[in-house]
């Protein structure tokens, strides 16, 4: 399972509640952000290391795949994992097993992995920068998590639900919200996603004495040239990201390279929204 977004939308809620609702959840979830491992240190990670088996193995370690046996391994940021391990990966998805660094013996292992990414991999595959048989192994069952810009009727819902939950970690009350200052953040294209929210909204919790929430509108980037705008133009604004959308795909509106799933809606949907529109195919 693959799950598409941008940095701060999410992803790896949604791989929590992929797990939370399967067969497996009584069972661990383990994740590892590819990123933040140095590259030489990655593979023992994921597999595992015995006692010597490089310069500092005083002991032996377990990797995540292995602690991930009956649950979940989420991989963030699976772009990152350098050529050289994706063969290990692709191995332990196909076969299910794989051997710590320095030891022989082929250990077996059964763990669902829920991969993210913020990087477009066919094009990776395309520059010969990830293999093309691991990306469609990973790419069975994609996700896409649309950015908090392209759901502005979510902003409410999560300022309310970010506030309910610092307000309680900070012992505050909190019990109204200016529609001003509402309207702003709906408006607000949010290039850091649900993450620059929640901070918003905990530095927002932190300064407000209450009762009333005190939102911070001028930390946001390019917050005046964003409240200036008509409301008018987001229906602009959508029409045009889904003739970009339909032109990247070549105007194919179904399956996973569709724009549908670029754009992370049903087929059905992007179709009403597009009759909406008045969007038509060129001939």
């Amino acid at each position: 399972m693959l799950i598409y977004g941008e940095t701060g939308t999410g992803k790896e809620l949604l791989a929590r509640a992929i797990h939370n609702l399967s067969a497996r959840r009584q069972n661990t979830f383990v994740k590892l952000n590819c990123a933040a491992i140095p590259t030489g240190l990655l593979e023992s990670e994921l597999f595992g290391h015995e006692k010597g088996a490089f310069t500092g193995a005083i002991t032996q370690r377990i990797g995540r795949f292995e602690l991930a046996h009956r649950g979940t391994i989420f991989l963030d940021e699976v772009g990152e994992i350098p050529l050289e391990l994706q063969p290990k990966l692709l191995r332990v998805l196909q076969e299910r097993e794989f051997e710590r660094l320095g030891s022989a013996r082929t250990l077996r292992v059964d763990a669902r992995l829920v991969a993210a990414t913020n990087r477009d991999l066919l094009q990776m595959v395309q520059e010969k920068e990830f293999r093309a048989d691991l990306y469609y192994r990973l790419n069975v069952f994609p996700i896409s998590v649309p950015p908090l810009r392209e759901r502005p009727e979510d902003v409410p819902l999560l300022v309310r639900y970010f506030a309910q939950q610092f307000a309680r970690r900070m012992n505050r009350n909190f019990d109204t919200i200016p529609s001003e200052a509402m309207e702003a953040l709906i408006r607000y294209s949010w290039p850091g996603n649900i993450r620059e929210l929640q901070n918003l909204i905990e530095r927002a919790v932190i300064v407000s004495p209450g009762p009333v929430l005190r939102i911070p509108l001028g930390e946001l980037k390019g917050h005046a040239e964003t409240g200036a705008r008509p409301v008018q133009t987001l229906e602009e604004a959508e029409r045009q990201h889904i003739l970009q959308a339909l032109e990247q795909s070549k105007w194919v509106i179904g399956g996973p390279a569709g724009a549908a799933a670029r754009l992370g809606l049903k087929r059905s949907t992007l179709q009403f929204r597009m009759a909406k529109l008045g969007i038509q195919r060129p001939r």
